[in-house]
């Protein structure tokens, strides 16, 4: 027997704010479950490890708090977070004959359908947040941002929500209705926070929100020492693998298109801020054309050509700060 707990699937705009919503029976706006889990931030790294490449990290979304989460705390939900040594498949079983959809966090490299688009360095170390939206004996139908659910084995499924160590087996499940109005302007005071730091309460605050965006202009515009842009992607492999990525990270990974600014920018619109959620829609703009010359950039340009190019990054990413800058006085 088949058991389904919704059937609505697919992205929208963003995955996971999808997921979201779907789970919880499509009863809100994408925007509204998009800014109530937390909308926009910044984190800015470039990792590098010995005999790799280095792999420039902009997550351009809200940033380390966990989606589901925060959407279900401030939609007033109530709802049930569990970790088990092992996977608690009839707690999930019983989530799902009771009508609820279960949230997991797995590696993604090691879903089946994400394999082939998965970078070796990643694996085993990419978090990942699905849904368990069903079952039909032995197999599992899994969200994941297709038009339907996958089906997947569940030893299968098993092994992908251990290899990620640090979200291991956790199990998120709604537990009732909302008790409440969604917290607005929760939402609204967390991403102030967000931005002007700090985040973590750590040496590594220096990546996050306005200050990893000063960081990342510095080190784009930066011609001398190892951090800069200019020696670190001076080789064609390396220029290549950071543009791509950077591409990626503002229109496509962990964000929704234009580093999520659209999307959070019609979040304010429905929090009546529409002064705010202009001046964004703006920096969206900024954050695209810098993605778009990241994508559309010579594999083999010589040197002068990547310095115009990181120049012209850095130009764009300042313009883009004095306009979240303003838009957070606002808020």
């Amino acid at each position: 027997m088949t058991v389904l707990v919704y059937e609505d699937f697919g992205t929208g705009r963003h995955r996971e704010a999808s997921l979201i919503r779907h789970a919880l029976g499509s009863a809100h706006d994408e925007e509204l479950i998009a800014g109530l889990a937390g909308g926009i931030g910044f984190m800015y790294f470039v990792f590098e490890y010995a005999g790799r490449l280095p792999i420039p990290t902009i997550v351009a979304q809200a940033h380390p708090e966990p989606w589901v989460q925060v959407a279900l705390r401030r939609l007033h939900i109530p709802y049930d977070a569990t970790r088990a040594t092992k996977p608690r498949w009839g707690r999930v079983r019983a989530a799902l004959d009771g009508g609820q959809p279960a949230f997991c966090v797995v590696d993604r490299s090691s879903l089946p359908w994400h394999e082939a688009d998965t970078d070796a360095e990643m694996i085993g170390t990419d978090p990942h947040t699905v849904v368990i939206a069903g079952y039909d004996g032995d197999d599992l139908l899994i969200e994941d941002g297709a038009e339907a659910p996958y089906r997947i084995d569940r030893e299968e499924f098993g092994a992908a929500w251990t290899a990620h160590r640090n979200g291991r087996h956790q199990l998120v499940v709604p537990t009732g209705p909302a008790e409440g109005e969604p917290d607005v302007e929760g939402a609204v005071a967390a991403t102030v926070t967000r931005l002007t730091g700090p985040v973590l309460g750590n040496e590594f605050d220096v990546n996050f929100g306005f200050s990893g965006m000063e960081k990342l202009a510095a080190q784009l515009r930066d011609r001398t020492t190892k951090t800069g842009w200019e020696r670190r992607f001076a080789a064609p492999e390396a220029f290549r693998a950071g543009t791509a990525r950077l591409y990626a990270c503002l229109e496509e990974e962990w964000t929704a298109p234009g580093a999520t600014r659209p999307l959070y920018a019609d979040f304010l619109d429905l929090a009546g801020r529409p002064e705010a959620a202009s001046l964004l829609r703006d920096s969206a703009g900024h954050w695209s054309r810098l993605a778009d010359l990241a994508r559309t950039a010579e594999p083999d340009s010589d040197a002068p050509a990547r310095r115009a190019l990181f120049d012209e990054c850095a130009e764009l990413v300042d313009r883009s700060l004095d306009l979240e800058r303003r838009a957070v006085a606002l808020l």
